[in-house]
């Protein structure tokens, strides 16, 4: 839990200044901070790619070579009319180009859309950004800091998609105790909860005792400096922070929250893809150590888009990805998934056979 009053203050300031600036779907207003906290770490990790290469005395081509006017130190110094104009026209025209070898969130930002309506509301913003200086704290404060922003997620959307309480997925995660070198997926992804907190398990089982540290005011048992100091192989570690972990949504915009989400907690290449596990498009199976999940518990799918691979006769989505889950653990693997009550006591023919 982010435990800094006056951080606390700026997210609380920033969504309202949202709720005030014309942008009330706590879902919409995340994505438009999403991407302005992006652009502030974009030129925030050019910065820091430039420094080291200069200590190195190594050449660097910076990111925004050719385009210097979309660097944020130089638009979020323009008059506000002029500011709105130029990051919707020009700014977020230069980030739907940007190569993957950028930064990994580059992937998400293709069909981005900025819709910021008021100029006033993008330079308060900014501001309020500026003022969080949200790379000059360290990991565990940057991964509170959008724990906190995700706090106002409260309700589910139109399909149950989202969000569950973070003691929920505690709970869960201390009980199937993901591991080292597990391949761990969630299929139905969301805002990325699952993951983040199955990543930082794995580190804080393999964290010294004398090195964690728990903050002052109760967050669930969940303690900062997760280094992984017990984790002696180098390429197990590298594995945990580039591969181990996969995420799938319908909701292109959830892909974007959660792939931040990922970032933020240290994961800077997130493997979150925007892909609905239960169509047909999707082919994985048998791949994965662990699944944690909170499927959507609500509606139905179109027949004609259900995966031929399932056995079960449903449109429930809540059945289907009890077997989509089945199917995509290794023999032997573990799974921890939420479930309507109906799911265990149905007594239609699709809930016995489930």
């Amino acid at each position: 839990m982010l435990t800094d009053p006056i951080l606390k203050n700026k997210v609380d300031s920033l969504w309202d200044k949202f709720w005030s600036g014309g942008i009330a779907n706590p879902i919409t207003a995340i994505e438009q901070m999403s991407y302005l906290i992006f652009l502030k770490r974009l030129e925030d990790m050019d910065n820091a790619r430039a420094a080291a290469a200069k200590r190195k005395n190594e050449t660097y081509r910076s990111l925004f070579h050719g385009s210097k006017e979309c660097r944020w130190s130089y638009w979020s110094q323009l008059p506000g009319d002029q500011m709105l104009k130029h990051v919707r026209d020009t700014v977020f025209d230069f980030l739907r180009n940007l190569g993957s070898e950028t930064s990994s969130f580059t992937q998400y930002m293709q069909d981005a859309v900025f819709i910021i309506p008021k100029a006033s509301l993008l330079q308060e913003a900014v501001k309020i950004i500026d003022d969080m200086h949200i790379s000059e704290q360290n990991i565990d404060v940057q991964g509170d800091l959008y724990e906190y922003l995700l706090m106002q997620l409260t309700t589910a959307g139109k399909n149950g998609q989202f969000r569950t309480p973070r003691h929920i997925i505690r709970m869960i995660v201390k009980l199937v105790n993901p591991k080292v070198g597990d391949r761990i997926c969630d299929p139905a992804a969301g805002t990325g909860g699952f993951l983040v907190n199955a990543y930082e398990h794995i580190l804080e089982s393999n964290t010294s005792a004398d090195v964690l540290e728990y903050p002052p005011e109760a967050d669930g048992g969940k303690p900062h400096h997760l280094i992984g100091d017990k984790i002696a192989d180098k390429k197990l570690l590298k594995f945990l922070k580039s591969q181990a972990l996969t995420g799938y949504d319908f909701d292109s915009t959830m892909t974007r929250i959660g792939a931040m989400n990922l970032m933020l907690h240290g994961i800077d290449n997130p493997n979150f893809r925007y892909m609905d596990a239960l169509s047909k498009t999707f082919k994985e199976k048998e791949i994965y150590d662990v699944i944690l999940a909170n499927p959507p518990f609500k509606g139905s799918i179109d027949k004609s888009d259900i995966n031929e691979r399932f056995s079960v006769k449903t449109t429930k989505t809540e059945l289907l990805f009890i077997e989509l889950m089945y199917d995509l653990l290794v023999t032997g693997g573990r799974c921890g998934v939420i479930v309507p009550d109906g799911v265990l006591f149905g007594t239609s023919n699709a809930h016995i056979e489930t």
